[in-house]
């Protein structure tokens, strides 16, 4: 009678001890316990088995090597019976799940219960038994039912099989050889999205490592991976980290703060033994290169995920803080996420969800998200959408006022000159004009040439934009030797073919520069695109415009030859204000403020204000307002002076001398 009533009953042993989670694995079937047992978890080959004798249940997977020589042992229930037993497979947290009945084991995370093999040797000689009602189901697939045995083998499929940490310090090896590689300028786009994708499989790999203590770091060279183990509780806690500080870079170290909402959302979607945080320090940009060659804070981007699980939205942000050295003034952090582009060759920075706090000697982002991080240098100033709107209405209008007024100045020019000095003089301004009227119609055209589908109309729109730029500069440069030649030359002595000479070098000289820099590589020329930001949320857009795509190359030809020009019209100019201090007449002093406000426009004085454009904050917002207003209304402003010049002319017919000054000033007849 008690045998029967044990019968009935023991079926309903097991009940209530189901797992709702989504295995990747079970294997399920009845053993009938007729003598104390216990469950025994040991290293096996590339399969997983299940045993069943009366004195044990004995499973077996691959797992860590340092653990090959020892398994686990754990105790079953002492009530004897029948019992239905489940065994759970997680593919993502790297767990095996036995259920005996109401009672639950974790296989292998319970390190006090594991023996060496040796001392089992006493064991007593087992009695194998059969499983009753057996099914298995993998993931995906359907209820398989397999007859009454003893032993059951399933292969492991690739995913599930071990993963070694020698195998993960290959990939970093392999890895950090293919970041040491120079990218060649053709092939860069597909080669950044190789690494890319290698690091996509290193991430796979650490997923699935099996790790002997709670934290592991790999890696010693360009890529550091650090595998957080965080254990399951009913009241998470926030998780903090902070890297190991750096001597001699940029950025001496970072730390992690993870808040608790971010393994509660888990919890609430999935019920979890473990989560798994990959953190990856990566000490290169290479395969983070956008299409604005945007420069990241000592090429350092850090890599925050939870394995399996996409993270957004979280109600508390992630706290990410790098210390680095103190920035220079003229450039601000802003904390930006890489955004892969499945339409482009290559991704692109956004600081969309991030926020930036930061400091003399850190950097504080907060985000919502899990992704690559870095901090970009945004170099001041900052110009929001409003100021460029502003700017662009500035630029726009006064390039329009001045083409117009460089053309009506050229042609009075034209008609008035007499004197051979005033013909070679207003000829250099003509030229000048010519210049300024060229430069200011295809800036007003390079942002349309930009948005056209055509490359090739962009590259040769960039090239003639530079042309005009260069020839600008040139002549500038040229009205500096003509005011050394009437203020300085002792003996102003007649050159042949004077003026087709200065014609040659102003228009020759930018000519030959734009070809050599064009043959050089065709690419140099093209849609160069500026990053706006806007100052309430980070974001930013591109203002393109057809361009030098190389930076370099702007710095080297453009900004070295203003600089020389500039040095030496300065010098020009001062001679200038010497020579009329010397004359030292009185009742003259408003023509003489009028030449040296003509003079400072025709040498290029005003340009110097790009240099404040290497300072911050308001200062130099200030002096790109002034730049704007001065250098768009070029044209303008001399048309204002030549003609406020012929007024003071006529006013004072008597006040011409031969001094070298007057013969600067516009003739009256």
């Amino acid at each position: 009678m008690k045998v029967l009533l044990l019968l009935l009953l023991s079926p309903l042993q097991g009940m209530g001890a189901s797992d709702h989670r989504e295995e990747d694995f079970h294997f399920c079937g009845d053993r009938n316990q007729t003598q104390s047992s216990s469950v025994i978890y040991e290293h096996g080959p590339a399969t997983i088995s299940i045993e069943n004798t009366a004195q044990a249940l004995i499973i077996r997977k691959p797992f860590l090597p340092n653990r090959r020589n020892s398994y686990y042992k754990y105790s079953l229930p002492p009530t004897l019976g029948r019992y239905r037993f489940c065994i759970y497979w997680f593919k993502a947290n790297r767990t095996l799940q036995l259920v005996y009945g109401k009672q639950s084991i974790l296989l292998g995370r319970d390190p006090s219960s594991s023996i060496t093999k040796g001392q089992e040797s006493q064991k007593t000689e087992r009695t194998s038994t059969f499983i009753f009602n057996v099914s298995y189901i993998s993931k995906d697939g359907k209820n398989t039912s397999l007859d009454a045995r003893a032993e059951y083998f399933f292969p492991a499929s690739p995913e599930s099989m071990p993963v070694w940490e020698q195998d993960v310090e290959d990939q970093l090896t392999a890895l950090d050889s293919l970041i040491a590689q120079p990218l060649a300028p053709a092939m860069g786009a597909t080669e950044q999205q190789t690494l890319r994708r290698k690091l996509g499989e290193l991430e796979k790999t650490l997923a699935k490592v099996e790790l002997e203590g709670q934290n592991q770091t790999f890696g010693r060279a360009t890529v550091h991976a650090t595998v957080l183990r965080v254990p399951h509780t009913p009241a998470p806690q926030h998780l903090a980290f902070a890297s190991q500080r750096e001597e001699g870079g940029e950025v001496h170290g970072f730390t992690v703060d993870l808040p608790s909402s971010l393994f509660m959302m888990v919890k609430e979607r999935e019920e979890v033994v473990e989560h798994r945080v990959l953190l990856m320090d990566i000490n290169g940009q290479t395969m983070f290169q956008d299409e604005n060659s945007s420069h990241v804070l000592g090429d350092k981007v850090v890599s925050i995920s939870l394995v399996d699980t996409m993270v957004a939205n979280l109600s508390d942000p992630v706290v990410l803080t790098f210390f680095h050295d103190q920035l220079p003034r003229n450039v601000t952090p802003l904390c930006v996420f890489w955004q892969e582009d499945t339409t482009a060759s290559s991704g692109s920075w956004d600081s969309y969800g991030c926020t930036t706090l930061a400091g003399s000697s850190q950097t504080e982002c907060r985000c919502n998200h899990l992704t690559y991080f870095a901090v970009l240098m945004v170099t001041s100033p900052e110009i929001t959408y409003v100021h460029r709107h502003y700017l662009s209405i500035i630029t726009y209008v006064g390039c329009l006022i001045s083409a117009l007024a460089s053309i009506c100045t050229i042609v009075f020019l034209y008609f008035r000159s007499k004197q051979r000095d005033q013909i070679t003089s207003m000829h250099i301004h003509m030229n000048l004009l010519g210049a300024i009227f060229l430069l200011d119609i295809t800036f007003l055209l390079s942002e349309h040439l930009a948005s056209s589908s055509s490359e090739a109309v962009c590259r040769a729109g960039g090239l003639f934009l530079h042309f005009c730029l260069l020839s600008c500069l040139t002549w500038m440069g040229i009205e500096g030797y003509n005011l050394y030649r009437l203020v300085i030359e002792v003996f102003n002595a007649y050159h042949d073919h004077f003026l087709l000479k200065l014609c040659l070098v102003g228009w020759g000289f930018p000519f030959f520069c734009v070809m050599l820099i064009f043959l050089a590589n065709w690419t140099n020329y093209g849609p160069f695109s500026v990053p706006v930001y806007e100052s309430i949320d980070g974001r930013s857009t591109n203002a393109t415009i057809c361009w030098i795509t190389s930076p370099l190359i702007h710095n080297i030809v453009n900004l070295s030859f203003f600089s020389l020009v500039f040095l030496f019209n300065s010098v020009m100019l001062g001679a200038m204000v010497r020579e009329i201090l010397r004359q030292n007449k009185k009742g003259h002093k408003l023509k003489h403020v009028l030449a040296l406000f003509g003079l400072s426009i025709l040498l290029g004085i005003p340009w110097a204000l790009i240099f404040f454009s290497f300072t911050s904050g308001i200062f130099c917002l200030v002096s790109l307002y002034i730049f704007t207003i001065i250098n768009s209304l070029q044209g303008f402003l001399i048309f204002l002076w030549y003609w406020s010049m012929v007024l003071q002319s006529r006013k004072s017919p008597d006040s011409q001398s031969s001094s070298d000054s007057v013969k600067l000033q516009p003739n009256s007849s």
